[in-house]
């Protein structure tokens, strides 16, 4: 899923679940334990020194880098989990080289198409959204359409995004950087295909995140007859997979489309920061924006339904456009990313 047109400022209408998901809430006790049954190392906490470089690690060789500009490091790793070299952009506090404090992480992932990648971001202005900010961004690669997931099948060599973002990169930025490495330490947020991405780990992934937010992103693989979970497979197999597919043809593995759906998976999202953005008037006469909008809002609506019934706070907004990156609602959730995570 693809931004249409730049984003823009307009004035969002806001509305707040039942309880203020921006104050400190959460049941810390039930977090930590989460994060040490799924970590196995839960308070372990990062030990590379102020300014150190970075080494191989958990399956990354680095083949590529730059660490010459102060904030924002760029590597490039050979990893059995993909069949080319994704690259990862991690940007860094202003202080991180003489402060000596450890930091809070965001894993930001981008969305689908030829157009979107690690660099995104940057393109985009997340320098000036986190400048003076005590917080590292983590933006790794993802695919032109990974979908955030190991394909049933490719033709084209490995292509297992999962396996590289949850058990290579993950443990690879808390061995190198000044990090929190616990539940309480860890955001995940995305745009578009990201964005779905970051609901799907979160919950897939209970103790690894303690803020979940999609901007635009798809949070319902099955409604409408499947149509994202359909969209997933004809993308993959036409960008990334050269035939292949995320969930499976003729059938789907119903198994893994089930673990993997938010509105499958509400009890995950209990105790977490969860934010929502998506868009209210698509382009009439694009129909990727109207299509791709029309389902991210239509689906976005039926899991905050379930969240509300479950009583699982969450705030939402239904902004005007369509399927584009809206700043002011990523300054926005990176304030708040800031406002629930571990302090540094």
């Amino acid at each position: 899923m693809l931004p249409s047109r730049p984003s823009s400022c307009s004035r969002p209408e806001v509305t707040l679940s039942a309880k203020n998901p921006t104050r400190r809430n959460i049941l810390k006790t039930a977090g930590g334990l989460s994060a040490a049954m799924a970590l196995g190392a839960g308070g372990v906490l990062g030990a590379a020194s102020p300014a150190a470089a970075a080494g191989d690690g958990f399956g990354l060789h680095i083949v590529d880098r730059n660490e010459a500009d102060a904030r924002m490091w760029y590597y490039r790793f050979q990893t059995g989990a993909i069949g080319w070299n994704p690259g990862v952009n991690v940007l860094l506090p202003d202080d991180y080289h003489w402060s000596g404090r450890r930091y809070p992480v965001l894993y930001l992932f981008h969305g689908g198409g030829t157009d979107q990648d690690f660099i995104t971001f940057d393109r985009e202005g997340i320098r000036a959204w986190t400048a003076g900010r005590p917080l590292i961004v983590v933006m790794p690669d993802g695919g032109h359409a990974g979908w955030y997931s190991n394909p049933v099948s490719s033709n084209v060599g490995p292509r297992n995004w999962e396996q590289f973002h949850i058990s290579q990169l993950i443990p690879w930025i808390d061995a190198n950087f000044r990090t929190y490495a616990e539940y309480d330490g860890r955001a995940v947020s995305g745009f578009s295909m990201g964005g779905f991405g970051a609901l799907k780990y979160a919950a897939k992934y209970y103790g690894h995140f303690a803020s979940v937010s999609a901007h635009s992103g798809p949070a319902s693989l099955r409604r409408d007859n499947g149509l994202v979970g359909h969209w997933a497979n004809a993308s993959s197999a036409a960008l990334d997979l050269n035939g292949g597919t995320i969930y499976g043809v003729p059938f789907w593995d119903e198994a893994r489309v089930s673990a993997d759906n938010p509105v499958q998976r509400i009890e995950s999202y209990r105790n977490k920061r969860v934010f929502l953005v998506a868009g209210t008037s698509p382009d009439p006469i694009n129909w990727f924006d109207t299509a791709n909008e029309t389902q991210v809002l239509a689906g976005q609506r039926e899991f905050r339904s379930l969240l509300g019934n479950a009583g699982i706070p969450h705030e939402w907004y239904e902004l005007p456009g369509g399927h584009f990156i809206r700043h002011d609602m990523m300054q926005r959730d990176i304030d708040g990313v800031i406002a629930r995570l571990r302090k540094a």
